[in-house]
Order: structure tokens, then C-alpha cells, then sequence
């Protein structure tokens, strides 16, 4: 059995999408949907989880995922692929159920309404399908209000017509009643083509109808009629979210789409017939051992289909010239096969939606290859030999500035050990605002506090200080590279604080952004590191995670300003109160969401002054807003 902590994956997107567990013979145990698969995934392996979910988390020995637009799509998907692979320990189907149609006879005297699962048959109008069986059949009802075409069975419109009495929807205006002449053959005919056009254009319209009648009943003070039109209007709408997001029957092609980062691309495809996504698969592409002159997308193409049956439409995300592949890979088939890019449309959407899965593919990949101790140790051997190190940088140290406008200035260092992140070394800077700092005297200021430190507690005897109890010096160890987020004047800076402090033995570059170039401070021109090197790879990890590091302190620390200011305003609010108040809450966001009670318990405030907090809060609401993409609270110009 497997330790499922041996393959539990890391950075799963919080998106809707369907997910596989998979067995060491690499077979399907599992099928699942979930609208969170990060939230979902992650559920499996916790500690305390059932039998059933115990002995399959135990029998698979890896998990994937697919991502789709809607929890609707991964519901559709989640089902074909049951089916299709028969998981041993989903739930197994003895029926061939399948989604529900709306059906238009038109090929019938009297075309007729229903709701099918059968298949489909000439002469019948299909739409659908639906996933949604109860709002369907609510869909139904708003249908039959609107365009009251016949729905009874043949057996009943024949009672009635020998009875010359309709039956139950004819008399509460359902059904327009061909039956008893209430209307001519031409006409019901033409009542069903403009249900078929309107379903077939969409639920704009008789959306729009039932909001106008629902605004006229309310008006009216016909609130039980507005209520009941509110219902169909929410079920018609959930109707129309199921037709939406399946894809269109008459589409029979393969999807293929390509993510490419530094050392690796990801190509993913989407097996598509009848509307329906029949099987997907990712693969990683090492850059490093493709030649310059190779075309990337061909390459791709040549190895799905060495797995796969061709497909006679390729459709795929970038531009490229076919024409010989195509012939190509019509020789090998037997029959005529495309390659195109669509421009627009449903077919560039679900293109969108296959790289969105080879980007997934792309980050599961070097997230676990970032963590291979043999990948890492070739990335420093590169980087050493690319910068002309005499040793290995076994640490190496990264800061980075975060500030708006020289104001809230903040500083990160990142650390990373043999190539991996070493989150406990991690440090933040906070830089006084009074004075006027821009990036690079930001720069020189935290080089010269952390290497100040560096020197101070270098000679420390550590083991002395560990057998007394004392704490640990933060600053003891040198790295034997030190990276800092910008270009010649970054690096520059840094130099003159390494050279104020008689530093000489450690390694300094900068990185900038713009070409990803490498820069010296006693060189004239940068290093440029191979596009596809693992080093270049390294570094830009490196600077990343610095940068993020600096941002997330940097948003604490302006929200806390902003607290500080927000107070100051208040009145009866002396040094000691606005102390009690930044020490619980620390931020506008925080105490906002704080009771009035919450706060009048805290030492020192009382009801009175929480009311006058309160009020504050209140009058200070419209001069902030906030970023709902990242959740900062930002204060209006």
C-alpha cells in the first residue's frame, strides 16, 4: 500500500474541475468533481478520513485534475468519465442513464413538447443537454406558459379529440388545445417553430419577459404572482447555466495547448466528439534538449499522437504554419486531417481552458521537481559556473524593496538552502518614513543592517550559547551568495554598503527584470544566463519568493498605518487606548469586523469610547476601499 504523504500534491488551484486517483499499473481508481479541487483534494489527506476513502487513498499511488469553467461542466465531465473508466470505487452504474433533453417533434401532425433520455431520432428537434433534472422541468412550465404547444402523449390527444373536450393544461392556458380546434394545424405549427427558434437563440428574451411580468405583479401588490414568477425565473436561469456550459454537439475535434516556462513546457489535450470531453492527458517537454531551430508545437503534436488516435481537426492556442504536419499526419491516418488556430468563438475558449490545464500540469511538475535534491544541486553547479563563483552558493540571500512612493517602505530577505526555500531564515525590515528613501538607498540601508548583524554575531560561540539557554543569533551565518531584486543601481548600492563594512568575501549580483539580466558591480556589461538553464530557473525562484515576501509585509504595514491615522482622528482616544487597539486588531480590516462589544471588553476603552471607535469606522468608510484581488484595504486618492 502507499503513503499517500508520498504523493500528495501542492499548489492545487482553488478552481471547479474533475480529479483521477490512479493505481501503480497507472489505472483509474477514482473519478470525483469537485467545485474547489484544492479545498477537495486536500480533504483526502487528512488524518481522520472513512474506511472506503482509507483503503482508496492507500491503493493510489498518484492524483491529477482537469480544470472546467463551471461545477456544472465538472459534473458532465465527472460522469463521462465513469463511465468510460469504470473506477473501481465510485459508484458503479447499471443503467445507461444519461442527461435529459428537451425534445420538439416537429416531425408529428401536431408537434409536441417533452422531455427525453432516449436517443435522439430523425425528424426530432434536441436541446439540451441539462444536468439540472428539477430545473428543467421547471423550464418546462415557463415554456408551456409562453409557447403553449401540445405536450400530452398521443394516446391523450386522441381521448380529447374523441371527447371534444381538452384536458387539464388546455383549460389553465398550457396548451394552445389543438385537440378541440382551439387552434389550426398551421398555426400550432408555427407556435412550435418559434419555441425551436427561441430555445435555440437562447433565454435572453423570456428572461427579460418574466422580469417585466414580475415588476407589473409586484406593482399591482400581486406578491404571490410575483413570487411564483421569481421561481421561474431562478429555475430558468439555472436551466440555461446547464445548456451554456456543455459544449455544442457538432463539435469533433482535438484540443491541444501548450504552457511553456523557462526549463519545461506542458502541452495538454482535449479529446473532443459529440460536445462531449472524451479523455484528456498532460506531458512535460525538457526545453534544455530541444534544438533552437525545432518548432515546439510540432514537436508536441508528433508525441500526442503517438498515444492517441488522430484526430481529423487539431485545433491548437498558437500560430503555425500545418500545412506539411497535416499531410503529414493524413498519410499516417488514412483520411484528411486540419491543423488550425481559432481566432474566436467556443473552440478558442475551450482552448483557454486546456492551457489553463497544461499551466496546472506545468506548476504540479516543478513545484515537485524543485524539491529534487539532484535538480537543485545542477542548478547551483550552473549558477556557480555561469558567475564564476569559486564555491558552490550553497546559501544564497535575496532582498527586495516594496514601498509607494518612498512611503510604508519595507524590506525582505529570503533565504535558500542547497536550492530550497529555508522559511524559518526568512527576515523582514521595516524602514523609518521620515526620511525620504528611494529603492536603492532602501537597498543600502538593509545591507548594511543585516551584514552589520553579520559581523557582530559571527564569532559568537554558538554552542556556548546554546548550552546556557540563550537565544540563537539570527544573523550568524554568511551566505556565499547574495541576490538583490533590480539592476546596476540595486546592486550598486548594495556594493557600497559591502565596501563600508569591509566585506569582501561574499558574492553579489542583481537581478533585473526587464531582460532577466545579471548584474556585477565592478562590470560594465550583465551575465545572461541560458534561457532554458536551471540556474536561470533558480534565480528567478529565488527573486519571486523575495518579492512576494516584501509585498505581503508591505500591505501589513500600510494597513496598520492606515489604522494609526484612523485613530489619531477619533477624538477621546489617548496614547494608551490607540496602543490596546493596534495590539489586538493591527489593521482597519480587522476592526471593522470587530463588535461593538468586542471592543468595549478590550482594557482601558469602555462603551463609550467603542461607540465613538465605532462612529469612526463609519464616517472613515468611504475613503477606503478594497482590492477584492488581493484583499488589501487602500485608501482613495
Amino acid at each position: 500500500m502507499a503513503d499517500p504523504a508520498s504523493y500528495r500534491p501542492e499548489n492545487v488551484p482553488d478552481e471547479p474541475g474533475v480529479y483521477r486517483f490512479f493505481n501503480e499499473k497507472d489505472e483509474v481508481i477514482y473519478v470525483g468533481k469537485a467545485r474547489s479541487l484544492k479545498n477537495r483534494i486536500s480533504s483526502y489527506f487528512q488524518k481522520n478520513v472513512g474506511e472506503k476513502t482509507y483503503r482508496m487513498i492507500h491503493a493510489a499511488n498518484r492524483v491529477d485534475w482537469t480544470l472546467v469553467r463551471s461545477e456544472v461542466e465538472a459534473l458532465q465531465l465527472e460522469f463521462t468519465w465513469i463511465k468510460e473508466e469504470n473506477p473501481a470505487f465510485n459508484v458503479q452504474f447499471k443503467d445507461d442513464k444519461s442527461y435529459p433533453y428537451l425534445a420538439l417533434t416537429m416531425d408529428e401532425k401536431y408537434p409536441r413538447l417533452l422531455i427525453t433520455r432516449r436517443a435522439k431520432q430523425k425528424g426530432v428537434a434536441y436541446f439540451g443537454p441539462f444536468t439540472h433534472a428539477w430545473a428543467l422541468r421547471s423550464t418546462f412550465d415557463v415554456l408551456l406558459k409562453l409557447f403553449p404547444v401540445r405536450s400530452c402523449s398521443n394516446s391523450n390527444f386522441e381521448r380529447a379529440q374523441r371527447a371534444k373536450r381538452p384536458c387539464l393544461l388546455g383549460d389553465i392556458g398550457k396548451c394552445a388545445a389543438p385537440c378541440v380546434d382551439r387552434i389550426t394545424e398551421s398555426d400550432h405549427r408555427i407556435l412550435a417553430k418559434r419555441l425551436g427558434d427561441f430555445i435555440s437563440d437562447g433565454s435572453a428574451d423570456i428572461t427579460q419577459a418574466l422580469r417585466d411580468q414580475m415588476s407589473e405583479a409586484a406593482r399591482a401588490e400581486e406578491f404571490e404572482r410575483a413570487g411564483k414568477l421569481r421561481d421561474q425565473l431562478e429555475a430558468l436561469e439555472r436551466a440555461s447555466e446547464s445548456t451554456d456550459s456543455a459544449l455544442s454537439d457538432s463539435i469533433f475535434s482535438d484540443f491541444i495547448a501548450i504552457h511553456q516556462d523557462i526549463t519545461h513546457a506542458a502541452i495538454s489535450i482535449f479529446r473532443v466528439r459529440a460536445g462531449r470531453v472524451i479523455s484528456s492527458r498532460s506531458w512535460m517537454i525538457d526545453l534544455a534538449n530541444l534544438p533552437e531551430e525545432s518548432s515546439l508545437l510540432e514537436a508536441c503534436i508528433n508525441r500526442v499522437y503517438q498515444d492517441f488516435e488522430i484526430g481529423k481537426e487539431i485545433l491548437v492556442n498558437q500560430d503555425i504554419d500545418g500545412s506539411a504536419l497535416a499531410e503529414y499526419l493524413s498519410e499516417r491516418a488514412g483520411y484528411k486531417v486540419t491543423i488550425k488556430k481559432p481566432e474566436r468563438g467556443e473552440k478558442s475558449e475551450i482552448l483557454d481552458m486546456v492551457k489553463r490545464n497544461a499551466n496546472q500540469a506545468l506548476i504540479q511538475f516543478l513545484g515537485k521537481r524543485a524539491n529534487d535534491a539532484g535538480v537543485s544541486g545542477r542548478a547551483l553547479e550552473d549558477l556557480a559556473s555561469a558567475l564564476n563563483l569559486e564555491e558552490l552558493p550553497l546559501r544564497i540571500e535575496c532582498f527586495d524593496i516594496s514601498n509607494i512612493q518612498g512611503t510604508s517602505v519595507v524590506a525582505s530577505m529570503v533565504v535558500f538552502e542547497d536550492g530550497q526555500a529555508k522559511k524559518s531564515e526568512y527576515r523582514r525590515f521595516g524602514i523609518d518614513d521620515k526620511e525620504k528613501f528611494d529603492d536603492t538607498r532602501a537597498m543600502h540601508h538593509v545591507i548594511t543592517r543585516r551584514f552589520k548583524r553579520y559581523l557582530a554575531e559571527k564569532d559568537l560561540d554558538l554552542a556556548e550559547i546554546e548550552l546556557s539557554g540563550g537565544a540563537r543569533p539570527k544573523f550568524a551565518y554568511p551566505p556565499q551568495l547574495v541576490i538583490v531584486d533590480g539592476g546596476k543601481g540595486q546592486v550598486n548600492a548594495a556594493a557600497r554598503a559591502f565596501a563600508e563594512l569591509g566585506i569582501t568575501d561574499i558574492a553579489l549580483v542583481g537581478l533585473a527584470k526587464r531582460l532577466e539580466e545579471i548584474w556585477f558591480a565592478d562590470q560594465s556589461y550583465p551575465v545572461v544566463l541560458d534561457r532554458h538553464s536551471e540556474a536561470l530557473y533558480l534565480v528567478q525562484r529565488i527573486r519571486d519568493e523575495a518579492h512576494r515576501f516584501a509585498v505581503t509585509f508591505h500591505r501589513s504595514k500600510r494597513s496598520k498605518l492606515m489604522l494609526e491615522s484612523l485613530l489619531d482622528e477619533i477624538s477621546n482616544l489617548g496614547e494608551v487606548r490607540r496602543a490596546v487597539l493596534l495590539e489586538n486588531f493591527g489593521s482597519i480590516a480587522a476592526l471593522s469586523k470587530a463588535s461593538l462589544e468586542e471592543i468595549a471588553a478590550l482594557p482601558g476603552i469602555g462603551p463609550k469610547s467603542a461607540e465613538s471607535i465605532v462612529a469612526g469606522l463609519a464616517n472613515s468608510a468611504s475613503s477606503y476601499f478594497v482590492d477584492t484581488s488581493t484583499g488589501e484595504i487602500i485608501e482613495r486618492s
